[in-house]
């Protein structure tokens, strides 16, 4: 059952979501169902399945989605489901494979196309349709060097809600084709298990009236987020670097060179997008971090966030530990403040959610695209 919070008293705030959409399983049931496995998700780096039989395998929603390389180099999606009795296929979360997948139960074998090519006695049974018993196959795009699937049976436009998001962010597709983020290399990887529903946390990423409290880092580099104001609050606003600082570093210290189609407007500012549900963009002039988020659970989030700078900064070996650490303290602040947040979306004092200041107001609009999904 959904609550509809109470109206404020005062004109300049706005509700939230009630707390039990934050704790309430059969809540997350239906964002595993309406939201995760019917849009576009971000599932893995392209470049982590670098050749021909190396997978992995990536909760989205209730089905494990199984993504590999076919031996003509095509990446490949499927349900990580065996056709005969439903064994999971591949137990691991990322491995090789020589030529073909076979389940550990029945032995059932299939090639890297999805084709069912070998099985115990499959010899006599002729009547056997090897292609109609193949893998499940899962709408698969490749974006920002990375690979999106959608589980639904008539996917949504790709165009218009996932890059969409980037131009109602940025203004224009060009904006972010700068950055050429397909062609960087991972400089770091770091998982964080957040014991926090997903939305706290994307609501998080989109406000900084927070900034000033738990951000010190952040706001040295980026003193205009010291007033609250987030950069997805503007369409096509990037937030402006301090004046005495030289990179998007912990200490403001230069970093390494400017990308190469990074427009001179772009030079010296950060911007942030979010993708929904589950993806964060975050482009400054000499690197890119991308942010997947995994929900598990109404109270568990996995988030793997990625690092990207340009190939011959990653293979000249430079110490990029001023760089990633920036940011890899303001994921760990803004993680624990919503894993302090987490326990009171059950608390009474939360039956009817909280409130959102004027300079959050747009997360308003996330929480009715959510609702409206749900519906």
């Amino acid at each position: 059952m959904t609550t509809t919070p109470a109206a404020p008293s005062a004109t300049s705030l706005i509700t939230t979501l009630p707390g039990h959409f934050y704790t309430d399983p059969e809540i997350f049931r239906q964002e595993q169902e309406r939201v995760f496995e019917s849009l576009w998700f971000c599932a893995v780096r392209a470049a982590d399945l670098g050749k021909p039989g190396a997978f992995r395998t990536v909760q989205i929603g209730r089905e494990s989605v199984l993504v590999t390389r076919s031996r003509a180099g095509e990446l490949r999606a499927f349900l990580n489901i065996c056709r005969h009795r439903g064994a999971r296929l591949c137990t691991q979360e990322s491995g090789e494979v020589r030529r073909a997948l076979q389940c550990p139960y029945h032995a059932w074998t299939y090639d890297l196309d999805g084709k069912l090519i070998a099985a115990p006695n499959l010899v006599k049974m002729p009547d056997v349709d090897r292609a109609e018993y193949g893998l499940v196959k899962v709408a698969l795009r490749e974006w920002l060097g990375y690979v999106w699937v959608c589980l639904a049976d008539e996917p949504p436009s790709f165009e218009e809600t996932v890059i969409g998001a980037a131009v109602e962010r940025l203004g224009e597709t060009a904006s972010i084709e700068h950055y050429g983020t397909e062609s960087l290399a991972l400089g770091k990887r770091v998982t964080y298990d957040v014991r926090a529903n997903w939305k706290l946390i994307v609501e998080n990423f989109m406000e900084c009236y927070h900034c000033a409290t738990i951000h010190p880092e952040l706001t040295d580099v980026l003193p205009e987020f010291a007033d609250g104001f987030a950069a997805q609050y503007y369409v096509g606003h990037g937030a402006s670097f301090g004046e005495e600082v030289s990179g998007f570093t912990v200490d403001g210290s230069p970093g390494f060179g400017r990308l190469p189609e990074v427009a001179d407007d772009q030079d010296r500012r950060y911007y942030a997008i979010t993708i929904k549900p589950t993806v964060f963009i975050n482009l400054v002039p000499d690197h890119v971090i991308l942010h997947r988020m995994f929900p598990l659970a109404e109270d568990r989030t996995v988030v793997e966030c990625d690092w990207l700078y340009a190939p011959e900064v990653v293979a000249s070996g430079v110490d990029l530990t001023k760089s990633v650490e920036l940011f890899h303290r303001v994921n760990e602040q803004d993680f624990e403040a919503c894993e302090r947040t987490q326990p009171a979306m059950a608390s009474r004092a939360y039956r009817g959610g909280g409130v959102l200041v004027p300079t959050e107001h747009h997360i308003g609009l996330f929480h009715e695209w959510l609702t409206g999904r749900l519906a």
